[in-house]
């Protein structure tokens, strides 16, 4: 085969040396020490020189997606009235909807719940979240969250997108593109999830869309080794590693000209490039082991049923301490959270498994002095409806449910919002997703009618160009 089109070279060090500023040539930086070649390979692609923004007070976000739905009204929206009404059905001055699985006039269910203020701010918190009494001056509860998705599919993926429709880029996406990295040795945008389930929508929940395919999210393995291979194979010469890749790089720089709208391709170069710095950083980022008893304590690790969440919510702050702009950390994959039956035996395992891993890292990143500049966000796609389902379960309510933030700018022990009687319709100051997505671009420093990326002619943003900034949320 002829091979006049790959560049002779007349040592191996002239050959890495002149292979561009890819995967091999920052294997060789390292090797040779040439900080200003690495600093060339790891420039930002485009997008955050582009936008305008305020210097916010956060920088980087830990989103605690619950996914299937948590109940709002068991947990942080008490309703006497349910519990007086229990087992008759809706009156009929709420209308008659039907449920997202279908069923009609299905009686209220009680929740067993017991209530009680916390902090001085007096939250409401019911028993199943006890630890959250200690962070209840932290929080921000938004109880009047609205989103279009009545299935998991769709509630999901607008929570994510903006949108019930598949192939938009998430809000990760959005925000490396519009911030872009504070770390160009680690991912910007990082996904932790707690069991071997796929989240609904599979990976386009982290997906870039349109953007260009860097800016997507990068998942993580749960467990104690959350990223495999990252060490160099111990048998081979670190020079030979580089000269390999080196040689690589040189067959991808070259197939990708031409092929310049394939942003897939350029994605996968740089994700090469990104593997050969984080050998450096991502080792030590990952090393749970190297915290000390009491943090790990701290986050319930030491405990069976909190141990894998308190791994996760422990490396989520790790990873935004070392630059990382976006992690999200999914409890519950595979809809765990959805509750049509059983919802006692449902939530109180599930809450249980949460509850002090979630303190825990608030706590973490107060006493580190990171609460002011990190956003935390929990959440699912939905709430619950007061009627019950099966008997002993609730159904899927996007009309009225509750979110909370904490920490980067929030307004702290504030209560944003409420639902009627029964919570079953947000009633005062919506939220709709779109609002939430506004106001954590706002947060973060962007204003999100800038952050923009035209996508076949058409400006296109994070919001669907129907998002408002909700001033109530910000401190």
């Amino acid at each position: 085969m002829p091979c006049h089109q790959f560049e002779h070279f007349g040592s191996r060090r002239d050959f890495l040396l002149r292979s561009g500023g890819g995967f091999g040539a920052v294997a060789l930086a390292a090797l040779l020490g040439q900080p200003s070649l690495l600093r060339a390979a790891a420039a930002e692609p485009g997008g955050a020189a582009k936008i305008p923004h305020a210097i916010g007070r956060a920088k980087n976000v830990i989103w605690l997606f619950m996914e299937g739905g948590p109940s709002h009204l068991d947990l942080f929206d008490p309703k006497p009235l349910l519990n007086q009404l229990a087992g008759q059905p809706l009156p009929p001055s709420f209308g008659r909807p039907v449920t997202a699985m279908g069923e009609v006039n299905s009686p209220l269910l009680a929740s067993k719940r017991t209530w009680a203020r916390h902090g001085q701010c007096g939250h409401w918190i019911s028993d199943w979240f006890p630890r959250h009494r200690a962070i209840a001056d932290e929080l921000c509860v938004i109880r009047s969250c609205v989103s279009d998705g009545i299935n998991h599919a769709g509630g999901v993926c607008q929570m994510n997108t903006g949108s019930v429709f598949g192939g938009r880029p998430s809000l990760g996406a959005w925000l490396s593109y519009g911030l872009g990295s504070e770390n160009n040795s680690m991912p910007s945008f990082v996904v932790l999830k707690d069991n071997d389930s796929m989240i609904v929508n599979g990976v386009r929940s982290w997906g870039s869309g349109f953007l260009p395919a860097v800016y997507q999210g990068v998942l993580l393995d749960h467990g104690a080794e959350p990223i495999a291979n990252l060490n160099p194979p111990a048998a081979v010469p670190s020079s030979r590693q580089a000269a390999k890749l080196a040689y690589i790089n040189q067959l991808n720089r070259q197939y990708v000209v031409g092929r310049g709208s394939n942003t897939e391709l350029e994605a996968r170069i740089r994700s090469y490039e990104l593997a050969a710095r984080m050998q450096a950083e991502a080792p030590e980022a990952v090393d749970i082991g190297s915290e000390p008893a009491s943090i790990r304590q701290l986050y319930g690790m030491d405990q069976a049923h909190t141990e894998v969440f308190g791994r996760n919510c422990l490396l989520a702050r790790r990873l935004v301490e070392r630059g990382v702009r976006f992690v999200q950390l999914y409890h519950g994959a595979g809809s765990k959270w959805d509750s049509h039956a059983k919802i006692e035996e449902n939530h109180t395992k599930l809450c249980a498994a949460v509850d002090q891993p979630i303190a825990g890292l608030i706590t973490d990143l107060k006493q580190r002095g990171l609460l002011d500049e990190t956003l935390v966000i929990w959440g699912g796609e939905f709430g619950r409806t007061p009627m019950s389902e099966k008997g002993d379960g609730r159904d899927h309510n996007p009309t009225g449910f509750t979110m909370w933030m904490a920490g980067g700018g929030v307004r702290a022990g504030h209560v944003v919002g409420s639902t009627d009687e029964l919570g079953l319709y947000a009633t005062e100051d919506k939220v709709h997703v779109h609002d939430l997505h506004a106001t954590i671009m706002a947060l973060m420093g962007l204003d999100h009618t800038s952050v923009i990326y035209r996508h076949k002619g058409r400006p296109e943003r994070i919001d669907l160009n129907e998002g408002h900034v909700k001033e109530s949320i910000l401190g």
